[in-house]
């Protein structure tokens, strides 16, 4: 367990299991408030082929970075889950932005502050991720996971995946309820 998520499970359960954790890379960073699952057997997950040299980390230790430039343009930032080999992540969607928020503006060159971290190329932007950061272990800087306040409960949304072309109908994207820092709403 790390900041109370069993990063061992199933990369649904640990998407949910997500929300309302505090991430940090750098000390700068938020609450996460948006997730997406990607499991091996799911034919939009990026280790659906299975192992190349881009999604090598996703077959890794759980509790560990997988990065990837999505469209040769964002550095995408997901978290390695299930057990070793397996090829499970959670893409980080969104984050409300609570820590640095003027380094994230400096490198997003925008002052909205529900706008840095809005969707998962702006968090890779915002918390400065790039490919140095793939297969490290989120347990070790420059990554901090802090777990959910104690007592503290998160109203969850779930619903499609976004942005992708197969198994679009796969419930797999985990919001918190009322957030205004989410990518996108969610369909009710």
């Amino acid at each position: 367990m790390l900041a109370g998520v069993d990063f061992d499970a199933s990369a649904a359960v640990v998407a949910a299991q997500l929300i309302g954790v505090t991430l940090l890379v750098d000390g700068v960073g938020g609450r996460i408030v948006e997730t997406e699952a990607y499991d091996p057997h799911d034919p939009a997950s990026h280790s659906h082929a299975g192992p190349t040299d881009r999604n090598r980390a996703m077959f890794g230790p759980p509790g560990h970075a997988y990065v990837y430039r999505s469209y040769g343009i964002h550095w995408c930032l997901n978290l390695v889950c299930g057990p070793a080999g397996h090829g499970a992540a959670v893409l980080i969607r969104a984050i409300e932005p609570v820590a640095g928020l003027d380094r994230m503006r400096e490198r997003r060159g925008l002052q909205e502050a529900r706008l840095l971290c809005a969707g998962p190329g702006r968090v890779g932007q915002a918390l400065g991720i790039d490919r140095r950061l793939d297969g490290r272990s989120l347990a070790e800087p420059p990554f901090e996971l802090r777990p959910r306040p104690v007592g503290e409960t998160v109203m969850l949304l779930s619903g499609p995946r976004i942005g992708i072309s197969r198994a679009v109908d796969v419930p797999w994207r985990f919001g918190e309820a009322g957030s205004r820092h989410l990518s996108r709403p969610f369909r009710t």
